[in-house]
């Protein structure tokens, strides 16, 4: 029976699709951020199922010595070592379409938290001050949204800007003409956006073409007065390069749910009144959690069970009855080279961030 390493806080519904699909479980949920035990403890286990908290390290993979899949509940994988795990034959599985809708709708509330001032006019009220005068906002309404990133979590973005009569501009280099037109929104190149774009909203993964994509020189090209928003992944933007902009009225204001470092303490954004902040909760609804953790758990239970893949960023998805053909003899198909090195250079991909398989999060991330 293979048995499975939960290091993460995930579902009991989730431990209990394990089981049921015979697979045995230990649920430690708090082993992930032990870097020691969970080093020992890594090596009797066929599957490991983690969140955020979980850093799968080349380490970490080096002494897992009987792991042959690993699955993220959730979209962004930069807490495992993708190209480790792909050297030593281990899948690695993320879940990008459970938390899309819930992320995309955490950006739209930050979009309308940063255009009307909420928190601030918040706590103006309940310290008693009454400044009506003060937050003075901006409509939504016929306002350019720019998207860098327009695959799973940024066409649902892209959705509801549609819906509040904004006009969207999408930077994807993936994006074709066909899927842009049936989305609602302009295809342009990032120059073209950052020029028009009275908000900015980010849905992209991170890696080596995306990162910074927002930086010193990027942010100057921007529309005086740009609003920025980022539920995607800390890394995306400078935020050296933010701080001076904000300071100097170049970005009106920015709602960021993540951060370059995660736990974010002291962080000089904090001490600007223009930004609201977040702890990365972008997939933190109790619909989301539930969903990438079932959704988790099925995967991991197929492959370890029948070979079965899916949504695997280091190798084709195969379904059951194509695993024993593939790899005579095993009923585990597994990666042979790197691949995810050279596809997660590429520039930015229409992200598993975002996610479209990424479209290959992001989002991130989550």
């Amino acid at each position: 029976m293979p048995k499975v390493l939960v290091s993460d806080k995930l579902s009991p519904t989730a431990v209990q699709i394990f089981k049921d699909n015979g697979v045995e479980v230990d649920y430690l949920p708090d082993l992930g951020k032990d870097k020691e035990k969970f080093l020992e403890a890594i090596g009797q286990y066929d599957g490991l199922a983690i969140r955020s908290a979980s850093k799968v390290t080349e380490k970490i993979i080096a002494a897992a010595t009987n792991l042959k899949v690993i699955g993220r509940a959730g979209i962004g994988v930069d807490n495992v070592d993708i190209p480790a795990a792909t050297k030593k034959g281990i899948i690695v599985m993320n879940t990008p379409f459970g938390n899309s809708i819930t992320t995309a709708e955490h950006a739209i509330a930050m979009m309308f938290a940063l255009a009307r001032q909420l928190p601030e006019a918040d706590a103006s009220t309940r310290a008693s001050k009454w400044e009506k005068n003060r937050f003075m906002g901006v409509e939504v309404t016929n306002k350019t949204l720019g998207l860098i990133g327009a695959g799973n979590i940024g066409s649902i973005v892209a959705d509801r800007a549609v819906g509040l009569k904004m006009k969207v501009v999408a930077y994807d280099p993936f994006l074709t003409p066909e899927r842009a037109q049936t989305m609602g929104v302009e295809k342009v190149e990032l120059d073209d956006l950052l020029a028009r774009a009275d908000f900015i909203t980010l849905h992209t993964p991170l890696i080596d073409a995306t990162r910074n994509i927002l930086n010193a020189e990027t942010l100057a090209k921007t529309k005086k007065g740009v609003r920025i928003i980022n539920c995607a992944r800390g890394g995306l933007i400078d935020e050296d390069a933010l701080y001076q902009a904000l300071k100097s009225g170049q970005v009106a204001g920015a709602a960021l749910d993540v951060f370059l470092q995660e736990p974010a303490e002291n962080n000089p954004l904090f001490e600007l009144p223009n930004v609201i902040c977040t702890p990365h909760l972008g997939a933190s609804t109790t619909e989301a959690q539930e969903n990438v953790a079932l959704q988790v758990a099925e995967q991991i239970s197929a492959y370890l069970m029948t070979g079965e893949i899916t949504n695997a960023l280091n190798f084709p998805s195969i379904s059951a009855e194509e695993a024993p053909l593939l790899t005579p003899g095993s009923s585990s198909p597994k990666p042979s080279a790197p691949l995810p090195a050279s596809s997660l250079k590429r520039p930015l991909p229409a992200s598993r961030s975002s996610s479209r398989a990424v479209s290959p999060n992001s989002t991130p991330s989550r």
